[in-house]
C-alpha cells in the first residue's frame, strides 16, 4: 500500500539507450516472483516477464520463491549480482512494510535493492455486511463511537490491516483486529456478522458487492475508480489525506551498470504503456501507474515509509 507515487510520465520507451547496454542481455533473465505459483501477483509477475522478454529479446524466467511474507524471495535477489539478470517482482510489502515491521531482515531494501518501476497498484474498499445499520462512511464512525467495533484481516502488519489502523487513527475510533488465514474466510465472517468490517482488495470483494450481500462505503484510493465510479473515496468523506493502497513493480539488486539501468528502465516503461498490459490488469480492478523517473520513485516510497512507520510505531507492531 501507498500514498500514490506521482504520476508524472516519462517517455523512458523513447531514450537512447548507451551503447554498451546494446551488447546486454546474452542469455535469459530471471524475475523472481516472492509469491505461489497462480495468484494475481503471479499472474503479473508472468505478463511482465513476456513484454520484458520482447523488450529485451531475451528470455525473462519467472521463480516462484514464496514464503516468509515476501522475505525468502527478496533476499535471493538482494544477495544477487547486480548485472542485471535477476530481478524481484517488487512491493509495497517487501521494499516498505517488512524494513517497518521486522527487527531483523536478512537484507537492506534501501541498500540492497533498487526499484526500477512501480507498475500497478492495487486499491482496496471499505465494506460492511449489507445488514449492518450503516449506509456510508459518516454512519460507521458514529456506530464506532456508540458500540465495540471488529475489523477482520488476514494477519498482522499487511496492508488490509494497516488500512484499518490508518482509518481507525484518522476517525478517532477504536477497532478490534480479527485475524482470519485469508481473505475469503474473513469475507465469510464479515457476511455472518461476525465482524462489522474490512478493507479488502477490490478485486475479491467485488462480487458480493454487486450481489448486494456487502455494501461498499468508500476506496482507499486518491481518486475514485472506474470501477466502482460512484464510490467516494476515503478522503472525500472527511479524511483528507487518507490513501492506502499496495503496489506492485520490479525492482533489482543495487549497483547495476548505470547503462544497463537504463536499458531495464526502458524496457519496463514499454511494458507499463503496452495496451494489452493495461487493458488486462485494469479489468481486474487494478490501477495501472505510468513510468516514473528514478527521483519520483525514490521520493515516493520515502513518503509511504513515512506514512505508515507512524501508524506502526504508533500500534506497537512488531514481527519476528
Amino acid at each position: 500500500m501507498t500514498s500514490r507515487l506521482p504520476r508524472r510520465a516519462l517517455g523512458l520507451a523513447m531514450l537512447p539507450v548507451p551503447a554498451l547496454a546494446q551488447t546486454w542481455p546474452t542469455r535469459p533473465l530471471r524475475l523472481v516472483c516472492p509469491y505461489a505459483p497462480g495468484g494475481t501477483t503471479d499472474q503479473l509477475a508472468r505478463a511482465i516477464a513476456e513484454l520484458l522478454a520482447r523488450a529485451l529479446g531475451q528470455p525473462v524466467l519467472v521463480e516462484n520463491r514464496a514464503g516468509a511474507n515476501t522475505i525468502i524471495g527478496t533476499q535471493a535477489v538482494a544477495q544477487s549480482a547486480a548485472d542485471g539478470q535477476t530481478l524481484l517482482m517488487a512491493s509495497g510489502a517487501s521494499m516498505v512494510l517488512n524494513p517497518l515491521l521486522y527487527r531483523r531482515l536478512p537484507y537492506d531494501a534501501a541498500r540492497d535493492l533498487t526499484t526500477l518501476a512501480v507498475m500497478v497498484e492495487t486499491p482496496l474498499v471499505m465494506v460492511v455486511p449489507a445488514t449492518l445499520p450503516v449506509r456510508d462512511v459518516a454512519d460507521f464512525v458514529a456506530l464506532a463511537r456508540r458500540q465495540p467495533v471488529n475489523f477482520a484481516s488476514v494477519g498482522v502488519g499487511n496492508p488490509i490491516h494497516l488500512a484499518a489502523e490508518l482509518f481507525r487513527a484518522a476517525a478517532g475510533i477504536e477497532m478490534q483486529n480479527v485475524v482470519y488465514p485469508g481473505s475469503a474466510p474473513a469475507l465469510t465472517a464479515l457476511l455472518a456478522g461476525d465482524v462489522q468490517v474490512i478493507f479488502d482488495v477490490v478485486l475479491t470483494a467485488l462480487p458480493f458487492i454487486r450481489d448486494g450481500r456487502l455494501r461498499a462505503l468508500a476506496v482507499t484510493t486518491a481518486a475514485r475508480l472506474p470501477v466502482l465510479p460512484d464510490l467516494p473515496t476515503v478522503a472525500e468523506t472527511g479524511y483528507p489525506g487518507y490513501e492506502a493502497t499496495t503496489w506492485f513493480g520490479v525492482a533489482a539488486p543495487r549497483g547495476l551498470a548505470p547503462d544497463v539501468e537504463a536499458r531495464l528502465r526502458s524496457a519496463l516503461a514499454t511494458v507499463q504503456t503496452d495496451p494489452g498490459f493495461q487493458a488486462r490488469f485494469g479489468a481486474l480492478g487494478l490501477v495501472m501507474l505510468p513510468p516514473a523517473e528514478p527521483q519520483a520513485i525514490e521520493a515516493g516510497l520515502a513518503r509511504e515509509a513515512a506514512r505508515w512507520g507512524s501508524v506502526i510505531h504508533a500500534r506497537g507492531i512488531v514481527l519476528e
